[in-house]
């Protein structure tokens, strides 16, 4: 298949999640930013106002990273999965199937479906926490890194539960059961220099505590791990995640009967 034949496949691909991510903003956009705002007054100006400095910034400072980050791979997450169900539940996803399409246009298209919407996200949520805490942007490299890879990361997770989902439940259980304690526990709220030996060595076995920390170090220049090898690792278990659905799709793993 010529190049020109493959960008339109993946155009189309991408066009069609954006038209749809745009189509339903109240339920895309709105909630999280929505969220945010509360977890800004109640967790930043009225708690954070009686916490002391943490890892030298002020303590609605030190939140708002985790917090840019949380909304963007919960979006990334749930925007590739439930897109990918939908054409599987809609039979739409047979169409591609039938074209010469080829398996990783396919993986692309859906997985910067998710990046586009948590991209977006994360930037709505930066000028939301502008309001409460002018945090500039300490070393642009780190930010852009860990953006982009937790990002792209989360959306090829999401997508690979929505090639296993057979029903809307199984969508839900992830984010509820899995990436939501792990985000809590992943250092959004918190220092792990605070905990004591036992749990901060526990909590480094979160992969989130890594890309949070490598994203507060891009805004804040503070970090509670190396940010040398959280970037490593992000990048090493991204491109496992990508191979991964990359061979499930082209297999046809929860696509065919």
């Amino acid at each position: 298949m010529s190049a020109e034949k493959l960008w339109i496949c993946f155009y189309t691909i991408v066009r069609k999640e954006i038209i749809r991510i745009f189509r339903v903003w109240t339920q895309t956009f709105v909630p999280p930013v929505i969220t945010t705002t509360l977890y800004f007054l109640i967790f930043g100006n009225l708690i954070g106002s009686q916490i002391e400095a943490m890892n030298g910034v002020s303590y609605v400072e030190f939140i708002v990273p985790g917090l840019i980050l949380m909304s963007v791979l919960t979006n990334s997450f749930q925007s590739s999965a439930i897109a990918f169900f939908m054409a599987k539940f809609q039979k739409s996803i047979e169409e591609i199937l039938v074209s010469p399409t080829p398996p990783w246009i396919i993986v692309a298209g859906y997985v910067t479906g998710g990046v586009v919407r948590g991209v977006i996200t994360g930037v709505l949520v930066y000028l939301v926490s502008l309001v409460f805490a002018p945090v500039s942007l300490s070393h642009i490299g780190s930010v852009i890194s860990f953006f982009l890879l937790t990002s792209i990361f989360f959306a090829t997770l999401g997508l690979i539960n929505g090639v296993y989902a057979k029903n809307f439940d199984q969508i839900s259980i992830i984010p509820t059961f899995v990436l939501t304690p792990l985000t809590y526990l992943g250092g959004v709220f918190y220092s792990i220099s605070l905990l004591p030996p036992l749990w901060e060595g526990l909590s480094k076995l979160n992969p989130i505590l890594y890309m949070v920390n490598g994203f507060r170090y891009g805004l804040l220049g503070t970090s509670d791990v190396p940010i040398g090898g959280s970037a490593l690792f992000l990048f090493i278990i991204t491109a496992c995640a990508l191979w991964l659905v990359f061979r499930l799709v082209k297999k046809g793993t929860g696509l065919r009967a």
